[in-house]
């Protein structure tokens, strides 16, 4: 693994005089850590400074200037594009006047100024590998950046991932390259689809690519310098994957030491799947970074006996030393790609047994949501995210084992049908959001079921390992004959275990959701609406056609006294693969072409940023702002 640094320089290209004031405003943190400075400015409306807005990762804004009351006079307020199709993910970065904007592949990174949003300060444009666009899996998405405030020696960073499996650091002021590193190698189908995280001085990333079997790992650099401090994988001996000296104390039957190896048929754990993709959560009392483990490799399970850790598993990390402190497996040996990357919220609430409790919340791709003690590991509820999950018929608290129903089994030499959820799990990479002061998640679902034909394959680095056939469809409470109702949007408390409101969407709810303290929940849909609901009720209160389908989740700033929404518009990732790539066999895209394929009726590839407020105010209200004048450049 190469790392190169990058010698900062001056800002090449002109700006307009406002514009070069307030970029200098960018930059220097005087707190010795990170985290400290990023948790200030995650409290600020003005901001977005991470993926998640703040460490608890609840995407959820105490800005109350759009409310239940006046929502339907959110009017469009000014728009960016980013110049590239495929789908868009993720969210924009807001810190002061700063927007940082990022783009699918060629993964370009924008620096826009809120007070001329129309002005790129910088753009910075990666040369790539064009390689790495034949071993991304589903399409050609990436999920974010990441902001470092930098201190008196070292500027203030924004992290960025390249499909090509680079990790960059640019000049958060210039956009010049500060460092780069190789987080993987994309000749065994290595890539890099998520968003990196920053926690101290560290900045954390995984790796995609366990459809080509790669054996998933995360890894921490230092952000200063792009070099290593630390790697442990999903799969293998104990000291790679880093287990602590009292990993499971709490809950030895999740399984402690030696499994890493023993649960896996000879040295099938090398090439075993495992991969992180998605998003991350801390918590700094406990310095534990939360994240889901993915799938095992190959799909089919007849070659890969065992249970398969630890694939699948919700993982915590002590920050510094990458030490793994627990883990619970929610599918031991999955046997559907139950890819367990999803989205970790976090939160403190008071149990059923009225203890208040450190928790986290994870919606599975497997159909269930779970709740977790976060200091512990001790499950405290699994819950079915709609009741037509069958390929559980419960999970056993006590045991933390799935109770299974072998009719939706899959095996080789037998076509499963009317498994539920399908591959594309009832939740995939969506960043939903937790209101503390109502208790409810709100979840963008999917609703689809899918046939299951496997089928025997070699090893080929990187090449397609997956060894299954799929077949997807609306679940039973969609529209079968027209391939509709293929999504869900609901509210969940935790503590009840309960369903609060619930909504059927034409297509799945893909990109996550934004809650407000206005009363409002926000999100975007695959035939290209942004919408508001009445976070109490779930009332639909407004609704905006955009550009493009949404795959991304809808966020919020304040600038100069007035609240913005915004969100990327850009239709592709798994569900997009047959509109993007103009595909007709239904099998193809791992099986997503025959679900959407009446997505294209609805909706066309293009990428872009909405931005939404009251009455459409915006910089742009003074037509002084942006007018050219001779003399300032």
């Amino acid at each position: 693994m190469g790392m190169k640094k990058v010698v900062s320089t001056p800002m090449l290209m002109s700006a307009s005089c406002m514009a070069i004031a307030v970029a200098l405003q960018v930059g220097v943190a005087s707190s010795a850590y990170a985290n400290d400075k990023l948790i200030e400015l995650s409290k600020s409306n003005e901001n977005w400074v991470m993926p998640g807005k703040n460490y608890d990762s609840n995407n959820y804004s105490e800005s109350t200037q759009v409310n239940a009351e006046n929502v339907k006079q959110l009017k469009h307020a000014w728009s960016f594009s980013t110049g590239e199709l495929h789908g868009h993910e993720g969210a924009p970065l807001v810190i002061g006047d700063m927007m940082y904007v990022h783009s699918s592949f060629p993964n370009k990174t924008f620096a826009l100024n809120l007070n001329d949003p129309g002005h790129i300060l910088w753009q910075h444009s990666p040369k790539q590998d064009p390689a790495a666009r034949s071993v991304a899996c589903c399409d050609l998405v990436n999920r974010g950046l990441a902001y470092w405030p930098g201190d008196d020696k070292t500027p203030a960073l924004v992290i960025k991932t390249q499909l090509d499996g680079h990790l960059v650091a640019l000049n958060a002021k210039t956009g010049e390259e500060f460092w780069k590193v190789e987080n993987g190698d994309i000749k065994v189908g290595q890539t890099l689809t998520q968003a990196p995280y920053v926690v101290h001085d560290l900045a954390i990333v995984g790796s995609s690519g366990a459809e080509l079997g790669v054996r998933g790992h995360v890894t921490a650099y230092n952000v200063k310098t792009g070099e290593q401090a630390w790697r442990y994988y999903a799969t293998g001996p104990d000291e790679e994957i880093g287990l602590a000296d009292d990993f499971n104390s709490a809950n030895p039957h999740y399984g402690q030491k030696g499994l890493g190896t023993a649960t896996w048929e000879g040295d099938a754990w090398k090439i075993g799947g495992g991969t992180n993709w998605g998003w991350y959560a801390y918590d700094p009392q406990a310095n534990l970074i939360y994240y889901g483990s993915g799938n095992p490799a190959p799909w089919n399970e007849t070659m890969r006996p065992g249970d398969n850790k630890w694939t699948m598993t919700i993982t915590a990390r002590d920050a510094d030393t990458g030490k793994m402190k627990f883990g619970y497996q929610k599918t031991p040996h999955d046997e559907w790609d139950f890819a367990g990357v999803n989205v970790i919220m976090l939160s403190e609430q008071t149990d059923k047994e009225g203890k208040k409790r450190k928790l986290l919340t994870h919606p599975d791709r497997n159909g269930i949501v779970y709740t977790l003690d976060r200091e512990n590991g001790d499950l405290i509820s699994a819950d079915k995210l709609d009741d037509t999950v069958n390929v559980f018929k419960h999970v056993d608290l006590k045991s933390g084992l799935p109770v299974r129903d072998p009719e939706f089994g899959t095996r080789m030499d037998h076509k499963g049908t009317e498994i539920c959820p399908s591959a594309m799990g009832y939740h995939n990479q969506g960043h939903d959001s937790y209101d503390p002061t109502k208790q409810l998640f709100f979840m963008g679902i999917n609703h689809i079921c899918m046939d299951w034909e496997p089928f025997m394959l070699p090893y080929r680095a990187g090449q397609f390992f997956v060894g299954a056939t799929l077949w997807m469809y609306p679940g039973p409470k969609g529209d079968r004959q027209n391939y509709l109702g293929l999504g869900q949007i609901k509210a969940y408390n935790a503590i009840t275990n309960t369903y609060k409101w619930e909504h059927m969407e034409r297509f799945s709810v893909w990109g996550g959701t934004l809650a407000t303290a206005g009363n409002l929940v926000f999100y975007g849909t695959l035939d290209g609406f942004l919408k508001a609901r009445n976070s109490d009720t779930g009332e639909l209160l407004w609704k905006h056609k955009l550009p493009s389908g949404v795959i991304g989740y809808p966020m919020t700033y304040e600038h100069k006294g007035v609240q913005y929404i915004a969100v990327m518009s850009g239709v592709g990732g798994w569900p997009g693969v047959g509109l993007v790539f103009d595909l007709q066999d239904p099998t193809a895209g791992l099986g997503a072409v025959g679900a959407f394929k009446n997505l294209q009726r609805y909706t066309q590839m293009g990428g872009s940023l909405e931005v939404f407020s009251l009455d459409g105010k915006n910089p742009y209200d003074d037509v002084n702002v942006a007018n050219w004048t001779k003399g300032c450049i």
